[in-house]
């Protein structure tokens, strides 16, 4: 389904029983809302689902950047106002999760809840120069360039050797993510440096890590906990970066734990 919102068309979906509480989605930089379809599927039957391609991203528009990570939260804030959605729970995952913190500082009021996955409060000025070259070599060679060093990131090598079609899946959706969207998005990140405001978010919040996510490793997660007083922090074994798909099963478990207890 598309909605306009904050000046740009968005591509979302959203499922579940209407008068149960709503959770909604955000994914990683060069995905699309369905690298959530395992934790979709688990939270459906007892919650209100929305999921939704970011700017630049999927089925929602990709105008030139750069982009801040801000107007990504006020584009998140835009369709939840336009499909008249009051409070959500939000879950986001590495790129998600900023957005997610973002809107913590902003809009708490919106949020029932905050679960931070596979992310970062800041980029380190060292690591500038490898986002540089990633954009630059996106713009000379394209998204197919990226992908074999970005699946190394996103999951551990022993995964990577599995024959499952969500490995395939996923480079598609690298492949396939519009250049504009990638570099816009890319520029935003690169301007993250939240990691002294967190002390002022109070909702609850949850932070799930894969132990062996080398792109936004443990010690970033222990840094957003450190910071969020009353915050839960659950590192788990034998996962990368996308650590909701390597992991599901331990994930989804973290994941409805906490949102249960929130009821």
């Amino acid at each position: 389904m598309k909605i306009y919102a904050n000046g740009i068309t968005m591509h979302y979906e959203l499922e579940g029983p209407e008068s149960a509480p709503v959770v909604s989605l955000s994914h990683s930089l060069a995905t699309d809302l369905s690298m959530w379809d395992l934790q979709a599927a688990v939270l459906k039957p007892g919650y209100r689902v929305l999921r939704y391609d970011t700017r630049g991203h999927g089925g929602t528009d990709a105008p030139e950047g750069p982009y801040t990570l801000e107007q990504l939260a006020d584009d998140a804030k835009a369709l939840l106002q336009a499909l008249g959605i009051a409070k959500t729970h939000f879950m986001g995952i590495s790129m998600g999760g900023m957005i997610g913190q973002i809107l913590a500082l902003k809009d708490p009021g919106m949020l029932r809840s905050l679960v931070l996955c596979d992310t970062s409060s800041r980029i380190p000025e060292e690591a500038l120069p490898i986002w540089e070259e990633r954009i630059g070599l996106a713009q000379k060679q394209g998204m197919d360039a990226l992908v074999d060093s970005t699946m190394e990131r996103w999951f551990t090598a022993s995964f990577r050797a599995k024959p499952i079609p969500v490995l395939e899946k996923i480079r598609g959706m690298i492949r396939t993510t519009p250049l504009k969207g990638y570099v816009g998005c890319s520029q935003a990140i690169m301007k993250l440096n939240l990691t002294e405001r967190l002390s002022e978010i109070r909702l609850p919040t949850l932070i799930v890590v894969g132990e062996e996510d080398p792109g936004t490793p443990v010690a970033a997660s222990q840094a957003v906990h450190k910071q969020i007083k009353g915050s839960k922090l659950v590192i788990l074994k034998s996962a990368a970066h996308l650590s909701n798909i390597e992991q599901q099963d331990a994930f989804n478990t973290a994941v409805l734990d906490f949102l249960r207890r929130r009821a």
